[in-house]
């Protein structure tokens, strides 16, 4: 190719991509700030940093709540990022109490707390929406590390938990594809934060985009450009830009046990797990289990999430596989009309 053609091919490359980035600036012109949760909510419960949020206001009688357990590592409004990509608006049809847990931003003096603490948080909300709804026990769906969370309350208060949901949940952190585990392992994570001083989300939240640096850090930007051309998929792209870089700082403590204990020595798979000297123990669970898992999950793995089948005892097991990946499970239009509603199903059950 001369000079010339390699000229013009340049000039028409680089007319497409200004034509592209204009489609884009129309489409984005009057876009307000993208908000965070869409669905209406108020606060009804905090414990330090953490909150309980409810998102229904009906006198269901004496329904079972259901309270979901994001994980601390992230923000949960990505339950909720839009009124068609909502998560949380998929399991408010009108037939239980509904609650979310927002772990928050560590407080000073959060960060000499041990993670016990925190799984002793989720047990204390459990207790005000048992008695606030007078029921003996609630339905837990724990999302990713919230549902690590959710199996060690269940494991120490089995109880209190009705009916229990994972969701692209951890179990075993040592799969031999588990990436994520094997970046944990191999860094000196507790010597990181030690001299940190800190656990910051920007650190984790560069951990994750690691995992596939070039669909996530190249790839989805120019796929972007695309997504940018319709103003609705315009919002979405945003609020999800916004809850990718909004990744909490997280408590020091906790979070230093939280790699010792599930990544480094595996102990919730390995049945050796206890907090504050109580031992948490998987086949002492009680309520029946719906495991939700992913089946392109780079994150939690298909077989990290399958292994709590192998973990339990006598209690009735049931395995629901998305085709999709970690966030999609949650955000993608088509988990929107399938995964609320199964859930929703078997919880009635």
């Amino acid at each position: 190719m001369d000079a010339d053609s390699r000229s013009a091919r340049h000039h028409h490359e680089l007319a497409e991509l200004r034509a592209a980035l204009a489609r884009a600036r129309r489409a984005l012109t009057g876009w307000a700030e993208p908000t965070t949760w869409a669905t209406p909510h108020r606060e009804t419960d905090r414990l330090g940093s953490t909150r309980l949020l409810r998102f229904d206001e009906i006198d269901h009688g004496g329904a079972t709540p259901l309270i979901i357990v994001y994980a601390m590592v992230n923000r949960p409004y990505v339950l909720d990022l839009a009124e068609d990509r909502s998560f949380v608006r998929g399991l408010l049809d009108g037939r239980r109490p509904v609650y979310v847990m927002d772990w928050g931003d560590p407080e000073p003096e959060d960060h000499a707390r041990p993670l016990a603490d925190y799984v002793g948080r989720l047990a204390s909300l459990v207790d005000r929406v048992r008695e606030r709804h007078g029921v003996d026990a609630v339905d837990l769906l724990g999302v990713c590390q919230g549902g690590t969370l959710s199996l060690c309350h269940a494991g120490l208060s089995p109880a209190s938990v009705r009916r229990l949901v994972t969701m692209v949940t951890p179990v075993d952190f040592g799969t031999t594809d588990n990436l994520l585990g094997a970046l944990v392992r191999s860094i000196d994570v507790d010597g990181l934060v030690a001299g940190l001083g800190a656990a910051p989300g920007a650190l984790l939240n560069a951990g994750f985009l690691a995992l596939r640096p070039l669909r996530l850090g190249g790839q989805k930007y120019l796929d972007a450009l695309v997504d940018l051309q319709d103003a609705g998929r315009a919002g979405l792209v945003l609020r999800m830009e916004r809850w990718i870089q909004d990744s909490p700082d997280q408590p020091l403590q906790a979070f230093r046990e939280f790699v010792r204990l599930f990544f480094v020595e595996n102990r919730l798979a390995r049945g050796r797990l206890e907090l504050d000297g109580r031992e948490v123990s998987l086949t002492r669970l009680q309520a029946p289990v719906l495991n939700v898992y992913a089946t392109r999950d780079h994150i939690v793995p298909p077989a990290s999430a399958r292994a709590l089948g192998t973990r339990l005892r006598e209690v009735r097991y049931q395995e629901l596989p998305f085709d999709g990946g970690h966030i999609g499970i949650y955000v993608s239009r088509r988990a929107g009309a399938t995964v609320p509603g199964a859930i929703a199903r078997w919880l009635d059950a």
